[in-house]
């Protein structure tokens, strides 16, 4: 047992290294973002504004992560890293400026995380195949847990200590820290982590940029049971943004929430996907990874959703995310494995770019549907309601409310494209068919 032990950490020796700094730095990088959604709010008090945070993060992920990728394959991975990293820290020094000399408006956060995002576009392609290069096939499935448990972690820990840095010092001690995670990262990854070249690349670096970018569109032509789990995780990120943008608002607003329940029920998030994570990292190999994404997020969206809406505290919110986040990890390595195992690593990063663009573009028009139903929509509707209602029954009255509504929806809908996608031939097909 120890012998294989100390084999395992001898062949993830480099990965282990990048994993753990990198972490490391997404930790900081999370405090800030939590800190500063907490600013929006209270500044404006308003759902879209806040969600127009996350909206121009993702939009130019969504727009250019397709030519990112063919980037990706022609570039070295780990220049990529280290100047996108270092752009996205200057986004953080920009923040740090405009708080110190009291200009700090929320345009300048859409203009900055417009610029984050365009780095996290050029750098996710080159980030997720290097992992690839850095692990061997037969620890796929350890390593997607591992990265899911810093995740989870990260989770877990951002809200508290943001948290807590803000009550015992200010907003510029939030931005600090996060400064500091990144030149730890940036020094470790530029010294001591190498990462190899891919053997057959030679044509991904010739190829034209179009031309790069068709090969992965076509990939995913060709192999339409990969393309129809995108489309499916598409839709059930929609939904999950509408929540994203929802959660704020309601645990904000409503009685008996407020700053320090928003940071407990992210806590609970982070502490159900950490027990999923650990479980995914030393759990054997499934017999059908298709059945496990399935029913990971039947159980999510048919537990979590109805919970928060027709919860009254902060314990049952608490209970809502640890029921819809437990086997998110589960289902994401699953996921994982199956992607890096059937799609050969000479073309990874035009695919995934190409998948991210599919996957995702539905992120940015579910956090502003969010913001949008709550604000103008759900909240205007529960104010309207006489004390009798069936919906004050339901969801209670009061700020906050009309949020609750929206969640039972986002629950239902949740259900029906779970359901339906189940049924689809080309998805199930994955798993009787040969890797590449």
């Amino acid at each position: 047992m120890i012998q294989n032990f100390k084999i395992t950490v001898k062949e993830l020796h480099t990965f282990l290294i990048l994993w753990i700094t990198q972490s490391f730095s997404q930790l900081g990088s999370s405090m800030t973002s939590f800190a500063l959604v907490v600013w929006s709010y209270q500044e404006k008090g308003s759902a879209l504004s806040t969600s127009l945070l996350a909206v121009c993060s993702y939009m130019p992920y969504v727009l250019l992560s397709i030519f990112a990728g063919a980037l990706s394959d022609k570039w070295n991975k780990k220049i990529i890293l280290l100047v996108c990293d270092s752009l996205a820290a200057v986004g953080s020094v920009t923040v740090l400026f405009l708080i110190k000399s009291g200009n700090l408006e929320i345009w300048h956060l859409y203009l900055i995380n417009t610029f984050n995002g365009l780095m996290n576009t050029v750098q996710q392609p080159a980030a997720d195949v290097t992992m690839s290069l850095l692990v061997p096939q037969k620890h796929y499935q350890k390593t997607s847990g591992m990265r899911y448990l810093s995740n989870s972690l990260v989770t877990l820990l951002a809200p508290i200590l943001a948290s807590a840095l803000l009550a015992l010092t200010s907003m510029e001690a939030v931005i600090l820290f996060d400064l500091f995670t990144f030149f730890v990262a940036f020094i470790t990854l530029l010294g001591f982590v190498n990462i190899p070249e891919i053997l057959d690349s030679s044509s991904a670096k010739k190829d034209p940029l179009f031309q790069s970018v068709r090969c992965g569109l076509k990939y995913l032509k060709d192999n339409r049971g990969i393309l129809d789990l995108i489309l499916f995780l598409a839709a059930i990120n929609f939904l999950a943004s509408i929540y994203n943008a929802a959660l704020p608002a309601m645990l904000l607003s409503r009685k008996g929430g407020g700053e320090n329940v928003l940071g407990i029920v992210n806590a609970c998030t982070g502490l159900a996907t950490l027990a999923g994570s650990m479980f995914m990292t030393f759990m054997p190999a499934p017999k059908n990874r298709v059945r496990i994404i399935f029913n990971s997020l039947l159980f999510s969206m048919s537990t979590e959703n109805f919970i928060l809406a027709l919860g009254r505290n902060g314990a049952a919110w608490c209970l809502g995310a640890i029921a819809g986040w437990l086997f998110i990890p589960v289902m994401g390595a699953n996921m994982d494995v199956i992607f890096r195992t059937k799609i050969p690593a000479s073309i990874q990063g035009r695919v995934y770019a190409t998948r991210n663009s599919l996957q995702f573009f539905t992120i940015p028009l579910g956090y502003l549907s969010g913001g949008i139903l709550v604000d103008r929509v759900f909240e205007p509707f529960m104010k309207t309601q006489a004390g009798n209602s069936p919906w004050i029954t339901l969801f209670s009255s009061g700020k906050g409310s009309g949020a609750a509504m929206l969640f039972m929806l986002i629950g239902a809908a949740g259900v029906v494209v779970c359901l339906f996608f189940r049924r689809d031939k080309n998805i199930w097909q994955l798993e009787s068919a040969e890797k590449q």
